[in-house]
């Protein structure tokens, strides 16, 4: 248990139900979902718990809602096992705030309502364009590349080898989903999301955010935390504000984030989050990595069974 690397989920990993169990059985559950809701100033645990799913799924509820589940999963499972203490973390995209949180590089308060506006800004930004992404499988990298410059569109997430995911207008994502099978990308599937995630069309939501980090107190993380947009660490509090700035319209380069904590001698990793996405991500990436994924209280006793 002394080199373990938590790992915090993204946008999309959100279901209804998230938390539910946490919430009946530990009264630290109870105390940090009571203390989100009051700090939000609306119950957010009842949206995670009992939906509606269109509610949950909104931009400005599951950003503030998978933050605060793996925060709530991450302080479980530490009670249980008292000397398991990460050595390093990452989050997917939105799972970067979060896991600067588990680092202690910002307050839990403070960085839950720095999720929530992220959220707002995002969804504001969504609203104002007309945009979709795609994901392109079985392509190589420099292949996915071209054809996103060719149709004017972003590269937004490189999640694993031969799965990348691209972003834009909803007229270049089309050209690029058209385009796709004579560049060699063995299949494009158009995914089906609120806008443009992690491209251009996201540039009012990442100037809106620079303000909001610009006032949040910040420090050198506790333990290494890996960003999204470098693919490295990052530990002075400037650094860590632009590169959770420059994230909302850059490219998410999650396969060398995974590389890198591989190649500083990391093997065993637990993701903190729903859907055992982060799982299946790594998978792929590291076949000498193991995953120990905590979503609810069966897999939270699964983990300590394993880990402890």
């Amino acid at each position: 248990m002394s080199d373990v690397v938590f790992l915090f989920s993204g946008q999309g990993a959100q279901k209804v139900g998230m938390g539910k169990d946490f919430h009946e059985v530990s009264d630290t559950a109870k105390a940090m979902f009571a203390e989100a809701d009051e700090a939000l100033g609306m119950p957010l645990s009842q949206v995670m718990f009992e939906g509606p799913a269109e509610e949950l799924t909104r931009t400005s509820r599951c950003q503030p809602a998978l933050y605060l589940h793996g925060l709530v999963a991450a302080a479980l499972l530490q009670e249980r096992l008292p000397d398991l203490k990460p050595m390093a973390a990452a989050g997917l995209s939105l799972g970067e705030f979060t896991a600067h949180a588990a680092a202690g590089t910002f307050s839990r308060a403070a960085g839950l309502t720095l999720v929530a506006r992220r959220g707002e800004f995002m969804e504001e930004a969504c609203e104002a364009t007309t945009g979709s992404m795609a994901a392109m499988i079985g392509g190589d990298e420099s292949a996915v590349k071209s054809l996103a410059e060719e149709c004017g569109v972003d590269v937004a997430n490189f999640n694993a080898p031969g799965q990348i995911v691209i972003s834009g207008t909803e007229e270049g994502i089309d050209a690029a989903v058209a385009k796709a099978r004579e560049s060699g990308i063995r299949k494009a599937v158009k995914l089906k999301v609120a806008g443009a995630y992690h491209s251009r069309l996201m540039q009012s939501a990442q100037d809106k955010l620079a303000a909001e980090l610009a006032g949040v107190e910040m420090i050198a993380p506790s333990i290494p935390v890996v960003c999204n947009f470098g693919a490295s660490v990052v530990s002075d509090p400037g650094e860590i504000r632009a590169m959770l700035e420059q994230q909302v319209t850059g490219s998410v380069r999650w396969t060398e984030s995974i590389e890198h904590l591989i190649a500083q001698g990391h093997r065993v990793f637990i993701e903190l989050g729903p859907g055992k996405v982060l799982a299946g991500l790594v998978a792929k990436i590291s076949k000498d990595a193991v995953v120990h994924s905590v979503e609810d209280l069966e897999s939270l006793e699964k983990a300590v069974l394993e880990l402890g």
